[in-house]
């Protein structure tokens, strides 16, 4: 006789078991983006940065260097665009204040 409960579970599965693949997909979109983005348009490629570096410490997918790189040149882009600014602010305010009277008619 064999002892069949049918109320019984099923044996556990295999401790490496998963129930659907883990396979590493490639590198993360986002990571891309940001990169050529920080050339592109800086902001977007600090914000895809910073997003994709929570998406690739969550999911384990590749792509880590190209967001830093993203993120670093994004920053970096925006601190000389605002440099600039600010210089041209200083250059128009001292220009301003020269005013007409050195030029002699």
């Amino acid at each position: 006789m064999t002892d069949q409960n049918p109320n019984a579970y099923p044996p556990a599965p295999p401790a490496a078991y998963t129930p659907y693949p883990t396979q590493k997909s490639g590198t993360n979109v986002l990571a891309i983006i940001a990169l050529v983005g920080a050339f592109v348009f800086p902001l977007a490629g600090v914000i895809c940065g910073h997003i994709a570096l929570s998406q690739i410490k969550r999911s384990g997918e590749s792509g880590r260097g190209l967001a830093i790189a993203g993120l670093i040149i994004g920053y970096v882009y925006i601190a000389f665009i605002v440099l600039f600014v600010i210089m041209a602010i200083v250059g128009g305010v001292i220009a301003a204040s020269q005013g007409y009277s050195s030029y002699s008619y």
